[in-house]
């Protein structure tokens, strides 16, 4: 980011300016450094061979690259390696110049490649992005080769599954003479499911096979789907255009054709008055929800997450994807260019979620901002305030908003909140049931307690001063003065004077 674009950061957006400062002071020196010696035995860097696959992860994702260098130990050599061999088998299904009787025998194979030593492939077009990778995959194999038996099996086996889905679609695209290829929204499942569901499977079994999480993670097989089929869903809706343009289509045909469109390309076409059809919009608010409906998966597979690492590594995508979603809804750009969030506002994204509650309620609040976006016209306006209601209950059912804690961890409770006065009598009766003495803990005594206790203490004075006086005047009559009741035998003359 240049010095101009940084200084409108600062008039325009304050807040993220901050931010953006805040991770350069403190953050951007806490970064894993794989080619420090001491980190040699699990990054494997003092290879030659891996170093050529750290290489391989920088150029094909630098976010992806910075996220996995961070994780803990030799999971991130492991996560290195499994993401190159998915990126290797995705360069070949992306490559619109090869023929499908080439592509086909290359997919169906690839997870058997993967112990062939010396394997490569230079047959992808010129201008594929990733050839390279392709080109020296030899690197990655004998990576393979090292891993522990365990790990290597769960790359092979989400490979394999990978690789047919992926020829499957391939060969439909290839043999059919009109777009799209994905016509319900069971296919652009099933679609999503082979190219990122598979994704978080291989991702969680991975995390339990290093022992960085539990075994029963890799058990979450639904969860881990939803995690994927979210981000991967995200990016379909995003880069609609630039799809289009290189005629590919993803968003399913039950979709946009609900709408009355003839082609995908149709929703990009601009009216007399250079506007987007509402159809348009309208199409872009049901992939939203769509993308929107994996949410309460993805929060609830982050809240299984025990290793700082490996939460780091799955929350801040999610998050970013939930940010994308509220960027790109309601928003007519997408039908024109490829469209991102802000780098302040993704640094900030990436400080904020380091705990799930954050990452909760980083999810609350893009959930909202969409739901404000949302306009009764749409035909998905009850959905879209349907999931947003959801998200909400899911965020106070797990982490309530009247519960903070305080700079000495301890919990405290908004005393605002009527929520917190039920908390408070329920701790109440606890601490009688076990027999401990009540604590008022750090709140301080209300002032209206004080002015009841001046105020009953005045009114019992006040009180006590007629009685006393009307006492006096029944005993004594009008004749005494304050002065008599000190002189003695008062009581008794005004006695006999009575009596005579």
């Amino acid at each position: 980011m240049g010095k101009f674009q940084l200084l409108q950061l600062l008039f325009t957006h304050p807040s993220e300016f901050a931010a953006m400062a805040q991770y350069w002071l403190y953050h951007s020196d806490q970064k894993r450094d794989i080619t420090n010696p001491k980190e040699f035995k699990t990054t494997g860097y003092d290879r030659e061979t891996m170093k050529k696959c750290w290489h391989f992860l920088d150029m094909t994702s630098r976010s992806f690259a910075m996220v996995i260098k961070e994780l803990d130990g030799d999971l991130a050599r492991v996560i290195a390696l499994f993401y190159l061999v998915l990126r290797g088998l995705d360069t070949v299904e992306d490559d619109m110049t090869l023929s499908d009787e080439i592509k086909q025998p290359i997919l169906r194979t690839f997870h058997q490649k993967l112990t062939v030593e010396g394997w490569t492939f230079d047959g992808c077009g010129p201008n594929e992005k990733d050839r390279q990778l392709l080109v020296e995959f030899d690197n990655v194999v004998a990576e393979m080769g090292l891993l522990e038996k365990e790990a290597r099996d769960v790359i092979i086996d989400i490979t394999h599954k990978m690789e047919t889905g992926m020829a499957d679609f391939a060969h439909r695209a290839a043999i059919s003479k009109s777009a799209p290829y994905l016509t319900t929204i069971v296919e652009f499942d099933l679609y999503c499911h082979y190219v990122a569901g598979l994704v978080g499977e291989g991702l969680s079994r991975l995390f339990a096979a290093t022992g960085k999480e539990g075994p029963w993670i890799a058990e979450q097989l639904v969860l881990s789907n939803s995690m994927g089929l979210l981000l991967q869903k995200t990016n379909i809706l995003r880069d609609y255009r630039e799809d289009c343009d290189e005629q590919r289509y993803f968003w399913p045909q039950e979709i946009w054709g609900r709408y009355g469109f003839k082609r995908p390309e149709d929703m990009y076409v601009l009216d007399s008055q250079g506007k987007t059809d509402d159809r348009a919009m309208w199409a872009l608010s049901e992939m939203t929800l769509n993308a929107l409906s994996h949410c309460i998966d993805a929060l609830d597979y982050l809240v299984l997450l025990k290793n700082q690492t490996v939460f780091n590594f799955c929350a801040i995508p999610a998050v970013m994807a939930i940010a994308t979603l509220e960027l790109c809804f309601m928003n007519p750009a997408v039908f024109q260019r490829n469209i991102k969030i802000r780098r302040g506002e993704t640094v900030g994204l990436i400080m904020r979620s380091t705990d799930p509650r954050s990452a909760a309620y980083i999810f609350r609040d893009y959930a909202r901002k969409i739901h404000k976006k949302a306009v009764p016209a749409d035909p998905n306006y009850l959905g879209i305030c349907a999931m947003w209601g959801k998200i909400e209950v899911w965020c106070e059912q797990h982490f309530p908003s009247f519960v903070s804690f305080n700079e000495d961890k301890k919990v405290q409770y908004a005393p605002s909140d009527p929520r917190s006065r039920t908390v408070n009598r329920y701790l109440e009766m606890r601490r009688k049931e076990l027999n401990q003495p009540p604590t008022r803990g750090d709140q301080p005594v209300p002032w209206q307690m004080y002015a009841f206790v001046l105020g009953m203490t005045a009114f019992l004075f006040l009180v006590a001063g007629v009685f006393t006086l009307s006492g006096l005047y029944y005993f004594y009559g009008e004749e005494w003065t304050w002065k008599d009741l000190g002189r003695p035998g008062f009581g008794k003359i005004q006695d006999q004077t009575v009596l005579q």
